[in-house]
């Protein structure tokens, strides 16, 4: 027989409470960004009262601040994942693209959201980021990139030019999408089926323009 106790009901619909806040602001925070809203918009949102929201989260500034955290760490997670794994780095490569687009896909947001809040003046608040590069780096693939390239392996390049052109051929398709329907009258169906066949020809180009065959 379950047995609930005040104390257990309470947390139970705290974590329920700080959930719903959680979610109704990142819905908000995406669309709008820190700066277009207000608590008061999360608040509504949420289907709450202010003093509810500020309760949980003392200000919009530390509410921000977890979920531009959270959307940061969902953003290198696929990245972590499979630089982690003991697959060949061009499997990795592969897998890394079809995993980004799928994210991507999933989330379109993302990218906009993330860069916009990086260039607002105070940085978003955003603080030091090298522990995004160290998380990565723990991986191993920054050495194991830098020893295929000695190897002959891998064509030699810097690796801030590889993150360049795979972030600008994974994301400008999401973050270009507006420009790109309204330049070219492309409607919503034909775009995602174009991003399918978009995926395929960035992972051959990075895998073909890298990977030194012998």
């Amino acid at each position: 027989m379950l047995n609930f106790t005040p104390n257990s009901i309470k947390m139970s619909q705290d974590l329920s409470t700080e959930l719903k806040i959680k979610e109704a602001a990142k819905r908000v925070f995406m669309a709008k960004g820190f700066d277009g809203c207000s608590t008061r918009e999360i608040a509504k949102e949420a289907g709450m009262n202010v003093a509810l929201v500020n309760y949980y989260f003392r200000s919009k500034g530390q509410l921000f601040q977890l979920i531009f955290k959270a959307a940061l760490e969902d953003f290198m997670l696929s990245m972590v994942d499979v630089f982690s794994t003991d697959l060949s780095l061009e499997s990795k490569m592969r897998i890394f693209i079809e995993r980004e687009y799928d994210f991507l896909t999933k989330h379109p947001e993302m990218p906009g959201f993330i860069i916009g809040e990086m260039s607002r003046a105070d940085g978003c608040g955003a603080g030091n980021m090298y522990w995004m590069k160290d998380k990565i780096d723990e991986t191993g693939i920054f050495s194991d990139i830098l020893k295929a390239q000695e190897a002959g392996e891998i064509r030699k390049m810097d690796l801030l030019s590889i993150a360049l052109i795979l972030m600008s051929n994974c994301h400008f398709p999401f973050l270009g999408k507006p420009f790109v329907q309204n330049a070219l009258l492309v409607s919503d169906e034909h775009y995602e089926q174009q991003l399918v066949l978009h995926k395929q020809y960035v992972t051959e180009m990075m895998i073909n323009y890298l990977f030194i065959k012998k």
